[in-house]
Parts: structure tokens; sequence; C-alpha cells
């Protein structure tokens, strides 16, 4: 039986999406303003959006932002190299494509129902709501509680900027969606990194999760 590939960042999926992200944002920044236009509306992860084409959108936004597209990439290697490296691949795709999905229902579904009874106009379900911040904010959390010393300090200076610089908390308290999405994201990132870590941990002392040794009948 072939031996398991290394984990290392040049394995990652984190490498994987930040080269991805990298390519797209060259791409995005090659068109025409009326096309960039045409490409943020179709990604938006909006009501709207939500209800015609899901997955679509889902995926397309976090791979498109409109603003601070140079350091995105910084801020998305701080994050997730440290998630990875505690996680594994499919670990951390899981989480983050989970952070991703439930922040956008949450703080949409959120949207949709002010909308339905008259607190917000009707317009707000097709509000632009791109970027990769769902992603990185619940690839932080696992950093931040479970990473070593050096991927907890990236991912608290992560934060940190997000928060001061991005304001990803702005208009919490009005519910705004977007701070509502990130809080959300951030929980999902808590809650499923730490049930995954958990999970794998019988396995790295040669356990199965069961809790029998590796090798010996259960």
């Amino acid at each position: 039986m072939r031996p398991p590939i290394p984990r290392t960042i040049f394995t990652s999926y984190a490498v994987a999406y930040l080269i991805g992200f990298v390519i797209a944002e060259i791409i995005y920044a090659l068109l025409s303003p009326p096309d960039q236009a045409a490409v943020t509306a179709w990604a938006s992860t909006n009501v709207h959006n939500l209800g015609h084409d899901p997955v679509g959108c889902l995926v397309a936004s976090a791979f498109v932002t409109g603003e601070f597209a140079t350091a995105w990439p910084i801020l998305i290697a701080l994050a997730m190299f440290g998630a990875n490296r505690v996680l594994g691949n499919w670990r951390t795709l899981l989480v983050c494509a989970a952070g991703q999905v439930i922040g956008t229902l949450v703080s949409e579904g959120i949207v949709d129902y002010r909308v339905s009874r008259g607190a917000l106009p009707a317009l707000d379900r097709s509000l632009i709501d791109v970027g990769p911040s769902y992603v990185v904010v619940s690839a932080i959390m696992v950093a931040l509680l479970y990473g070593s010393w050096l991927a907890r300090g990236a991912a608290a200076l992560d934060l940190a900027l997000l928060i001061f610089v991005g304001d990803i908390f702005d208009g919490l308290s009005q519910l705004s969606y977007t701070a509502v999405g990130h809080v959300t994201a951030m929980l999902v990132g808590t809650i499923g990194g730490t049930f995954l870590v958990w999970r794998q941990r019988p396995v790295l002392r040669g356990e199965d999760p069961a809790g029998t040794r590796a090798g010996q009948p259960g």
C-alpha cells in the first residue's frame, strides 16, 4: 500500500483555494467595468440569487471581491494554512464550506424575513454580497483554537485586521446581514472545527473512533 501523502502546505486545500482565488481575481481585473459588474451581480449570495442558482453563487462568491483584492490573498494565507495544518484537506474544506453556506443562509434568511415584514425595502433581496470573508473567519477560528503558536498568532492578526480595518462586525446591533454572517461563520468554524479535531484525536493516537487500538481486534 502506498504511504500517505505528507500533509504539507504544497499539497493542501489552503494552497489550492489561495491559487484559485488569485487566478479569479486576475481574470476579474482584466474584465471591463460592465463585465465586472455583471460577474459581481451573478456571484452575489443575495436572496434573489439563492433562489435561482444557490450552488453557483455560493461557490463563485468565495472567489470574487469588489474591494481589498490585493489584501485578501494575505488574509486567506494567514488563516487557512494554520487551519489546514490542524484539520487536513477535506476537513478544512468541510468547515470552510459550512461557514460559507450557513453564514450566508442565516444572514440572507434574516434579510428575506425582514423584507417580508416590511422592515427592509424589497430591493434588499438583490444586494451585492461577495467575498471570501465567511470562508476566512471559519478557518481563523480553527487556527486560533487548535493551531500551533505561530498559527494562532497569524490567525489573531488576521482577525484583528478584519475587525478593525475590515469592519466585519459593523452594524451587528442592527442585524446587518454581513455582520450576522460573520458571527455565524465564526460559530460554525468553532463548533465544526472542535468536533472534527475531537473526532480525529483517536486516529492520531492509533485508535479507531470506538477507542480500540489500531491493528488490534475490537
